[in-house]
Order: structure tokens, then sequence, then C-alpha cells
């Protein structure tokens, strides 16, 4: 028998690809126009309608998941390309805040505060966590515009950062002519001329000034943030407060009277709101203060406060804390249901505290 033969009696073996799963086959042949045509039109359209909720159930509960942490110091070498000799002062502290904005606009689904179409356009926690960015972005941005970068008040600014910190101060809700992001972007493309500056031995006006009075500046402004917060999370099982807000200066005035005591409540739907507005801002302040301590490393060793930043970041990792509870729960404060709320508010008022501590080791001499 000859080759030709045996070739004939012994075919080779079939390239068809192997059988489908039969799940597959049956989606596929769900989706067949054919299949269209046979059911009828209200048929397809009850099946693109379900199709389309589930897609934008998928992607709501995927884009909803908060961004991780990032290590600042090894941010600021990758934007180095390696070099360590550019990681000067301020170099790590800018690097990372320019990861904060990056991060805000190129996590998954984007930035969706100001989304107009589904799911952006449903979802609620995520764009109160951006909220809460965007804040520490721009106080962070407006310190790095009027104190690390400038030596004394009569010093010139710098103009990167004049560019740069007007644009986050842009609206964060606007979709278009101009976008929200637009906004950003240039302000981050700022930042990042000021970076390389930053680094240039020959451009000498870039300058970032390692200073006590400096970083205690900034300080004051998460101090309050921090306060702000504590008390509207606080809110969320109703408090009687008294007014305090001229106790201390006899001879202090305000504009119109208030009451002595202010009944102060979080309405129901807006608790989960300030709750994630509270944990995107935590989560931007932690990687801020963690640059700090590596630009101003020296100068807390010399007030022996690197202690006291540590404990801080600590308190603010606590706000990170996986939530386990499909939905932020409102319990009322020793009832048998928890309250995330109080939880965070707790969390919060403990840094704040050691904030005040650290200003005050700050301002020894």
């Amino acid at each position: 028998m000859n080759e030709s033969e045996q070739s004939l009696e012994q075919p080779k073996e079939s390239k068809v690809p192997k059988a489908l799963p039969r799940q597959v086959v049956k989606i596929a042949e769900l989706y067949h126009p054919r299949t269209w045509k046979e059911k009828g039109l209200w048929w397809s359209l009850g099946l693109f309608l379900v199709t389309y909720v589930v897609i934008v159930v998928v992607l709501g509960i995927y884009w909803s998941r908060s961004p991780g942490p990032f290590d600042v110091r090894q941010n600021a070498l990758e934007m180095a390309g390696g070099d360590e000799s550019k990681l000067v002062p301020g170099y790590v502290t800018t690097a990372a805040i320019i990861r904060i904005g990056n991060t805000l606009l190129d996590k998954p689904g984007g930035y969706l505060r100001n989304d107009i179409a589904p799911p952006g356009v449903y979802l609620d926690n995520i764009p109160n966590w951006e909220f809460g960015v965007v804040t520490e972005l721009r106080d962070f941005s407006r310190a790095l515009r009027n104190d690390f970068s400038r030596s004394q008040s009569q010093s010139v600014e710098d103009n990167d950062l004049k560019f740069a910190e007007p644009q986050f101060s842009f609206d964060s809700t606007s979709w278009m002519l101009p976008s929200t992001e637009s906004a950003y972007r240039k302000g981050l493309n700022g930042l990042q001329r000021y970076l390389q500056r930053l680094a240039d031995e020959k451009d000498q006006d870039g300058q970032f000034f390692v200073r006590a009075d400096n970083l205690n500046a900034h300080l004051v402004i998460v101090e309050k943030r921090l306060g702000s917060l504590a008390q509207r999370l606080a809110a969320s099982v109703g408090q009687t407060r008294f007014n305090t807000d001229l106790a201390g200066e006899p001879n202090a005035s305000q504009s119109t009277p208030t009451p002595l005591e202010t009944r102060a409540k979080t309405p129901w739907l807006q608790i989960d709101d300030i709750f994630f507005e509270a944990r995107g801002y935590c989560w931007a302040l932690i990687h801020t203060l963690k640059a700090l301590e590596v630009d101003f490393g020296e100068v807390l060793d010399d007030k022996n406060a690197r202690v006291s930043l540590m404990q801080i970041i600590r308190e603010l990792e606590n706000t990170q804390s996986t939530i386990l509870s499909p939905m932020i729960l409102n319990g009322t404060g020793f009832g048998p249901m928890a309250n995330h709320s109080l939880v965070m508010a707790s969390y919060i008022s403990r840094a704040n505290a050691a904030i005040i501590d650290l200003r005050s080791l700050l301002s020894q001499g």
C-alpha cells in the first residue's frame, strides 16, 4: 500500500475546535437575530433591558471600589526615573500629591463626580470619596503655593504653582465647557513642571523650603478639616451643642446673635455621603503626611516629633479599614446596631488631638 492510500484510510486529525460549553452556546443562541425574530419585539427589548441593567450594576460595583494605598518614596523614585539623587527636599511630597491627583482621575471609571450617564450618575459613595480627595488636593496645592515654595512673606511665588493651584478650585461637578477633568489635568501638569524644576540644579527658581513654620501652617488647615469632619460625623445620631464660638475672649463679637444651645442632626440620606467624604480626605491625607515625614525628617527628629506624626498616620490608617457591612449603618450611640459614622469620628478625633500636640512640638524652639 502506497502513501496516498494510507492517507485515505487514516485521515489526519480534524482541526475543528472542540465544542463550546453548553452555557456559552445557549447565550450565543439567545442573542442571535434569529431568536429575536422568533420571540418577537417585546421579548427582544426585555432581553436588552436586562442585559443593560446587569452591565450597569456590575460596572457600578467595580467602579465603587476605592483605590488602595501606595508607597510615597517608591512613587517619587519612579517619577525620578530611578535616580535617587533627584529626591531633593520636597520631591517626595510633590510627587505624592501628583499621584493622588492622577489616581483621582485615572482610577476604574475615571472621575465620577461629574458623570451624567449610567452607571456614574447613579453612584453615590465614590463621588463623595472623590470630593474628600479633592479637598486635600486643594488644601495642599494652596499650601505648596503660599508656604512650602516661599522662604518668607515678601518672596515671589512660583509661576507654575500660581497656575496650578487655582485649577483645583474649579467646580468639581462640571461636565463640560470645560470639564472638571481638564481643569484638574492642567493643575497636575503645572505641578509636574514644578517637580522637574525642583530636581534641576541649573534651574534654581524651583524651591521647597523644609522649615518647621511651613509645616505648622499646613497642619493648622488639617486640624480644622479633621475637626469639622469629626463634628459632622458625630451629628449622625443627633447632638445638642452649646455655643462656644466666643469662649475665652471677653471682647469678642459676631455678626448676628445665635442661641446658647443648638441641635445638630445629619439628614438620613446624607450620612453615607459624609462618611465617604471623610474616608476620601483621610486617604489623601495619609499619603501627604507620609511624604512630609520623608521630606521633613530632619526637622521632625530635631523636635523629637517624628513619633507624633507616625501616631497621626496610624490613627488615620484605621479609617481605611475594610467595611464589612453592605451599607453604612446609623445605630444609636449605645444601641444594638453599629454606627459607622461614630467609629470614623473616633479615629479622626484622635488624629486631630495628635495634630494639636504635634503643632505644639513644632512651635517650640
